[in-house]
């Protein structure tokens, strides 16, 4: 049977199969001996593994995007000035039942040199590094949500009706009255004459009779927990503000800009620069970027079925035409 053959393009590669406790790479090209090594995940052994690459005069490194494993190695080899590649495990799948670690990693390898992988789109340090504040941020307000509506039903499950009456329970005027509940205080009408205004909908009778229910200890424990817990996650979102704004300075003018858009403030450009950077050259079309954000489904058809595409990823975003 004659053999296929494929140019090769890349003239010294190495290919790395990642794993959480080892790595293993091959190493093949021009003028160097085709060679398999492990290396722990520790520093120091994937130290070793830079100096080795760098020795042998490897130009590029392929390695699939394994979980968060492949961040470490990556950390490590990017200053290097190797073009390190991190690939879409869908795009260089063996040849089931032949698979083990050292086969994968050769296999990586050899893809590379014939120039048969594409490599996904990693942001610069700093964009990861913002990424990372902002997508904090957005868990912990998620959190805070989360914890209001815990509020409301606590507040139900001792029937304080506060939520039937007024739009919401984080109000100047509902917080007050919670935190007299807090205090384990009973409501009376002089305490609603003090927090009550005219542009609520709710009279004062309504207000009181809503206050009155059947809280208990285990109540007012649990109320106070929670609104403990909103203060810690407000003061640590602030913090993160801070560190974010400190970041963008240089782009205020960016940020200033993207104000204008109708329904932005200054979150939702600080989040759309943290995700998508402010170097659109990186995506030849509007469709790449849809693409890599995961707001453009693939086709994926066979025998006139439609199949479902696997949930998209930082790094196995399908590649749009534009």
């Amino acid at each position: 049977m004659d053999q296929i053959t494929f140019n090769q393009v890349v003239s010294r590669g190495c290919g790395i199969d990642v794993r959480q406790k080892v790595v293993v790479s091959t190493v093949a090209g021009e003028g160097i001996k085709k060679a398999t090594r492990e290396f722990s995940t520790f520093t120091s052994s994937l130290t070793e593994l830079r100096d080795w690459l760098l020795e042998l005069g490897i130009t590029h490194v392929a390695m699939e995007s394994t979980g968060v494993y492949w961040k470490p190695v990556y950390h490590i080899l990017e200053p290097t000035g190797m073009k390190v590649w991190i690939v879409n495990a869908r795009h260089i799948k063996y040849v089931p039942g032949y698979k083990t670690d050292k086969k994968d990693s050769a296999w990586i390898c050899k893809l590379l040199l014939v120039g048969l992988l594409k490599p996904s789109y990693i942001p610069p340090r700093q964009q990861r590094e913002l990424r990372d504040l902002t997508r904090y941020r957005v868990k912990l307000i998620q959190g805070i949500a989360a914890n209001k509506n815990r509020i409301n039903r606590i507040l139900e499950d001792c029937n304080i009706k506060l939520s039937s009456v007024m739009s919401g329970t984080d109000g100047v005027v509902a917080t007050k009255l919670i935190d007299k509940l807090i205090e384990g205080k009973q409501i009376s009408p002089e305490d609603i004459d003090r927090v009550y205004h005219g542009k609520l909908k709710a009279s004062k009778e309504e207000l009181l009779e809503a206050c009155n229910g059947f809280i208990t200890e285990h109540h007012v424990y649990m109320l106070d927990l929670i609104r403990r817990d909103i203060a810690a996650s407000e003061v640590i979102i602030s913090d993160i503000d801070d560190k974010v704004r400190q970041m963008l300075s240089p782009y205020d003018n960016v940020i200033e800009l993207l104000k204008g858009i109708p329904g932005f403030n200054l979150k939702t450009a600080q989040d759309l620069i943290a995700e998508i950077g402010l170097d659109m050259r990186v995506f030849p079309c509007g469709k790449h970027l849809c693409s890599w954000v995961g707001i453009s489904p693939g086709n994926n058809e066979s025998a006139g079925k439609k199949k479902a595409d696997e949930p998209p990823t930082e790094t196995n975003q399908p590649k749009r035409q534009c």
